[in-house]
């Protein structure tokens, strides 16, 4: 198979705001013997492309290559005979035109040449839009990790209506947990319910540390997941039940500023600020994370929604990021690269 000698992709030339994004050509990437080369369908939008453009996470280079997530199909295998005979490699089944998703920077572009072990194959029930990971991933390590939730806890999770929280509310619920939710309007808390929210709370008119002990007789909850950050941080201390966990999951108003690790002592609060890639840096633990994630969106668990799709263009990579971090969303937001 023969291929152009260039890839369009998706840069940031420099960190700055979202007008720094721009559509380029960068040579075509070079396979290495342990990479499976993917041409690319779609693209995730996430959060982090955001700190990313936006220099939160200080680049190593420029231009920056924008996206972590990715949905196509294989047009090239390893050529590393270690890895062909390597026993977690045979069991994922890959061959030329198999379906798959990859986890790697750099995911707006046209092809990708990706380390074997952050390919996922891509079940035939599960399309390439709901396969995209990064997501799904992050909110069943995060309620298994950083707190494994279970039958019977009271879980609270700030904006409950975009992509990642209704994943964490329809994981929680499965599990037999008791789920409240923030949101900002009647409409995003009707979508949430309907996605195993039992309660929301409209966080513009309603005090949440009040109606969250309300409704757990003043105990407070068991887990807090909390995208939102900086506005946010100081309350969930206020309504975490003693033994608790605050799980810092994303920085959507800014990031929490620096405080006393003392301030963990009051009811002995675990508080973690995990990264999903950290969860599932072996073969194994790719395996085993993404393989539960596609069976749970193929048996109804869970309901991956679509927000919107964006085309791949510069302006449409500008027009995902404004309204991801306009916060007006409510589900998962995609790139189309290819047909």
């Amino acid at each position: 198979m023969s291929f152009p000698p260039t890839t369009k992709a998706i840069v940031a030339p420099k960190n700055g705001d979202i007008d720094v994004l721009e559509l380029a050509d960068l040579p075509f990437p070079q396979q290495q013997p342990n990479e499976i080369l993917v041409k690319v369908k779609y693209g995730g939008v996430n959060f982090i492309d955001t700190y990313i453009r936006a220099g939160l996470y200080p680049a190593k280079s420029f231009p920056i290559r924008l996206g972590m997530e990715g949905s196509g199909v294989i047009v090239g295998l390893p050529k590393d005979q270690n890895v062909l005979s390597d026993e977690q490699y045979k069991k994922r089944g890959f061959a030329e035109g198999s379906r798959v998703a990859v986890k790697y920077v750099g995911s707006f572009a046209e092809y990708v040449s990706v380390p074997w072990s952050d390919v996922y194959s891509l079940p035939a029930s599960v399309s390439f839009q709901q396969g995209l990971p990064i997501q799904g991933l992050t909110a069943l390590t995060f309620m298994t990790e950083a707190h494994n939730v279970q039958r019977g806890e009271t879980v609270l999770i700030h904006t409950v209506a975009g992509g990642l929280g209704l994943i964490f509310a329809q994981i929680a619920k499965a599990r037999g947990a008791t789920v409240i939710g923030t949101t900002s309007s009647a409409e995003k808390a009707a979508l949430a319910k309907a996605h195993g929210a039992d309660h929301v709370i409209l966080y513009p008119v309603e005090n949440t540390v009040e109606r969250v002990l309300a409704l757990t007789n003043g105990e407070g909850v068991h887990a807090v997941f909390d995208g939102v950050g900086k506005d946010t941080f100081d309350n969930n201390f206020l309504l975490i039940r003693r033994k608790g966990s605050i799980v810092s999951v994303g920085n959507a108003s800014g990031a929490v500023p620096p405080f006393p690790p003392l301030k963990l002592t009051g009811k002995n609060i675990k508080l973690t600020r995990p990264s999903a890639l950290n969860y599932i840096v072996t073969p194994e633990e790719s395996y085993h994370y993404t393989t539960e994630l596609y069976k749970l969106i193929e048996n109804g668990t869970v309901k991956i929604k679509i927000h919107n799709e964006y085309p791949f263009t510069a302006e449409g990579a500008k027009q995902a990021q404004r309204d991801i971090t306009g916060r007006s969303t409510t589900g998962k937001l995609v790139v189309k690269i290819s047909d």
